[in-house]
Formats: structure tokens, sequence, C-alpha cells
């Protein structure tokens, strides 16, 4: 299983321990407050923040914090300023890892970031070292309670998406990433129940790993997840299922 695969697994797991919940909603606060500076505050004609809503919903961030975040960002309320900065480098083995972030100081969050990846036998690298290995997809998660892999995929299909793979907990659904949104509202409109629908980074090829370097590896995916800047970390690692499962064991 691709490395963007299992991450979305292994976070939204984390996302039910309410020891990491209040880390994940100060994550999506910037992220909404970002995209409504950046396009308003309205949800409806500003895709980003609509995305940036949906996936805070998805951590189930309270309504009225949400409704905060957009005036911060559209400057009903003062709030923080915030900089998108993407930062690359390679884990153990090789594997290649992408960093999005949001920060109000560069000149901490880069070498905070390369510290963590020293911790782990990685280092952090130059702009564009792994760019190119990955592209840009829509990726929706559906829990299995939510229906049978042949309706999921027919509903997801008919509405323009990519893919529909089985993820272990999740069916997974890739689309365009224009399209993401009009996938998620096909299958919410066929009853079909969104766990979360993300704009992500797919590799166009993987690094599978043993024990030892998959153990490595989701140690620095974990530590790079909790780091207050970072707001999504994608990586080409693929840990086999059986591999996966004594970890998890």
């Amino acid at each position: 299983m691709a490395g963007h695969s299992k991450w979305a697994n292994i976070k939204h797991r984390k996302a039910r321990q309410d020891d990491k919940r209040g880390r994940m909603w100060s994550k999506c606060a910037r992220a909404i407050i970002v995209a409504a500076r950046a396009g308003g505050g309205d949800p409806t004609m500003n895709l980003t923040l609509r995305y940036a809503i949906d996936e805070a919903r998805a951590v189930n961030m309270p309504k009225d914090t949400i409704e905060k975040a957009v005036k911060k960002g559209s400057g009903e309320l003062g709030g923080e300023d915030y900089e998108a900065v993407v930062y690359e480098g390679y884990g153990p083995s090789g594997v290649a890892v992408m960093i999005e972030t949001l920060t109000d100081n560069r000149n901490r969050t880069a070498p905070e970031l390369r510290k963590i990846f020293d911790k782990f036998g990685g280092n952090l690298g130059t702009s564009g070292c792994v760019a190119f290995m990955f592209s840009a997809r829509g990726m929706i998660l559906i829990s299995k309670d939510a229906g049978d892999e042949e309706s999921i995929m027919m509903a997801a299909l008919e509405a323009g998406a990519e893919d529909v793979t089985d993820e272990g907990e999740f069916w997974q659904v890739l689309t365009d990433p224009a399209q993401l949104h009009v996938v998620s509202d096909a299958l919410a409109a066929n009853d079909i129940e969104v766990t979360s629908a993300e704009r992500t980074m797919v590799p166009a090829n993987t690094v599978e790993c043993d024990s030892d370097i998959a153990r490595k590896v989701l140690n620095l995916m974990d530590e790079l997840d909790d780091h207050e800047d970072v707001q999504k970390a994608h990586a080409n690692f693929d840990i086999p299922d059986e591999v996966f499962a004594a970890l998890d064991a």
C-alpha cells in the first residue's frame, strides 16, 4: 500500500484520539484562515476555503471554531499572518517526502524540520528535489461501513472519479483535483457518507520498506505530522500489508 494511502489511514485513526484532536484543530484553523484571507470568507465562492472547512469537519472541529477561523481570515476578527512554504527531503532508505506548512516564521520552521529528518536518518533537501515524483490528486476516503465496493465504484466513476481501491479500513477514491468536490457531492447525493475529501500528492513510484525501515519512516511521518507548522506530509513509502499488520499489532 502506497504512502499516501497508508498515511491517510493512520491520520484518521489518530484523529479519533483526544490527545491529537486539539493539534489537528489548530492546523485546520490555520488552513481556514489562510484560505479565507486569500479568497474571501464564502466557501461557495472560494473552493480552497471549502476544502479547508471540509477537512476541519472530518476531524470533528466545532462549528463555532470553524466560523471564528473564517472571520479571522476574512478580516472580521484579528488573526495571525501565516506563509505557505513547501519543504522537501528524503527519509530512511531514500523515501521521498514533501511537507506542506503554514508558518509565521520560516527561520524557525526549517531548522526544526531539518532536526526531525536528521533524527530518523533522513535529510531535508532543496526545493524541487522530490516534487517531480508527485502529482496532485483529490482523495476521498469512505468507511467500509458506508457501502460495498460495487455501489461506491459505480457512483464515484459516474461522477468522474479516476479510480476506487480497497485500502484496509476505507474505500479510497482518487480524482482530478478540480473534480474533488464534484465527486464528493455526488457520493453524498447517493447517500454514501464521505469520511474525508482532500487534495493530496500521489507518488509516481514507491519505495518498498521492510519492518525496520517501515518503523523509522512511520516515526518520521508521525513526528512531522505532530509539528505545529506542518499541514500535510506526503511520502512515497510502500509498506506491505503483512509488515504493517505486524507493526500495528
